[in-house]
């Protein structure tokens, strides 16, 4: 097999070869959402999407803990982190003030870090369902010079059981990914990249 290229470009889009060849599949019933609720910093979010997850404010108050509307009401949903990027409030240097706890029976899980976002959101709610930053995760988006985009597979220790998942049901992060990359560059650019690895598959890279 020929040795795949590190970098990749589709459209606007650069991205790591890793987001091709790395399996990966979120495991909830083993880390439980610990993605929400770990790191020291909250998730990248736009103006836009600032703007609106205030209007999903009444919607998901009540689900809301104590301290998580202290530090909404102080600081208000977002506020720009030590590297200057605009990140959702968190509780503790931690936890996002928009997570809270509840079971999936239907997965047996008891006790799981869930999004108040994306619940009032299936519930319908609100139109607004989380973070586009929170969807793409493991992904992460960085703005390059000249109207690029780079996109890189950030590794963490605690979703290793999601690469084990990944691995067992052979899926890719791309793959995995799929629908959240389609509401970030859309339909056609999704097409393009599978396009991409097709040819790269035909190459024999993939």
């Amino acid at each position: 097999m020929n040795q795949l290229p590190p970098i990749l470009q589709v459209g606007d889009v650069l991205l790591s070869s890793e987001i091709l060849t790395e399996k990966f599949c979120c495991d909830l019933s083993v880390c439980k959402g610990e993605c929400c609720i770990e790191g020291d910093a909250g998730a990248p979010v736009t103006l836009d999407e600032v703007a609106e997850i205030e209007e999903c404010l009444d919607a998901v108050w009540g689900d809301l803990s104590a301290s998580a509307q202290s530090v909404i009401d102080k600081q208000g949903v977002a506020y720009t982190d030590q590297e200057g990027d605009l990140v959702t409030s968190i509780v503790r240097g931690k936890d996002c003030v928009f997570t809270y706890y509840d079971s999936l029976p239907s997965v047996n899980i008891e006790s799981c870090c869930l999004c108040a976002l994306e619940k009032a959101y299936r519930a319908g709610k609100t139109r607004f369902c989380k973070p586009v930053s929170c969807a793409l995760y493991p992904i992460r988006e960085k703005k390059l010079g000249g109207g690029l985009i780079g996109l890189n597979y950030n590794r963490w220790s605690v979703c290793k059981m999601a690469v084990a998942k990944g691995i067992q049901e052979n899926l890719r992060l791309y793959q995995f990914l799929k629908d959240p990359l389609i509401r970030r560059f859309g339909e056609a650019w999704y097409q393009e990249l599978l396009d991409t690895v097709d040819e790269l598959k035909r190459q024999g890279y993939l």
